[in-house]
C-alpha cells in the first residue's frame, strides 16, 4: 500500500478488524519510511452493477451519485450522516438481493424516496421534487397531500 503522506511503499499493519457488518476489512497501517498512520478499507471486489435508465441506457451505478442526492437532500436537516449512508448500504443490500446486475433507475429513486420519508419529510420532498420532475406547485402540492396521508 502506498503511504498517502510520503508516497513510499512500505507500510505495517497495526490494526485490522471487520467493520460495516463484515462487509469491510478496516486496517490501521503505518508508513516504515515516515512513521505516519493512515487507514484503508478492503471490501470485497463485486459483480458491478448497472442502472438501466428511462430510455432504456445502461450506466454503471456508482454509489457517490446515491450518495450526492441524499446528502443533496438532507442539506442542513438533523440527519446524521451515519443514517444517510445507511441509506445506500441498504439501497446496495436489496439491489444485489432483489436484482440480477441491472435494476431500473426507477427502482432506486423509488427506494430512497421511501427509506427519506421514514427518517426527514423534508429531505423526502427534497429528493421526490427532483427525482420527480416537478414542472409546478401542482405537482408539489401532490405530493405534500400524500405524505401529509400517510400514516405514520
Amino acid at each position: 500500500m502506498r503511504c498517502p503522506y510520503c508516497k513510499k511503499d512500505s507500510d505495517k499493519v497495526i490494526d485490522s478488524r471487520a467493520a460495516n457488518e463484515g462487509e469491510v476489512v478496516r486496517r490501521r497501517r503505518e508508513c516504515t519510511a515516515c512513521k505516519k498512520r493512515f487507514t484503508t478499507y478492503e471490501r470485497v471486489d463485486e459483480i458491478p452493477m448497472f442502472v438501466v435508465k428511462k430510455d432504456q441506457r445502461r450506466e454503471a451505478y456508482e454509489r457517490q451519485k446515491v450518495l450526492a442526492g441524499v446528502y443533496k437532500a438532507c442539506e442542513k436537516r438533523p440527519v446524521p450522516l451515519a443514517v444517510q449512508d445507511q441509506v445506500a448500504d441498504e439501497l446496495e443490500a436489496t439491489m444485489r438481493e432483489k436484482f440480477d446486475r441491472e435494476i431500473p433507475s426507477r427502482a432506486i429513486g423509488e427506494f430512497i424516496m421511501q427509506r427519506l420519508a421514514k427518517i426527514d419529510q423534508v429531505a423526502y420532498v427534497r429528493f421526490a421534487s427532483v427525482y420527480r420532475d416537478f414542472q409546478d406547485v401542482s405537482h408539489f402540492m401532490k405530493e405534500l397531500k400524500f405524505l401529509l396521508a400517510k400514516p405514520k
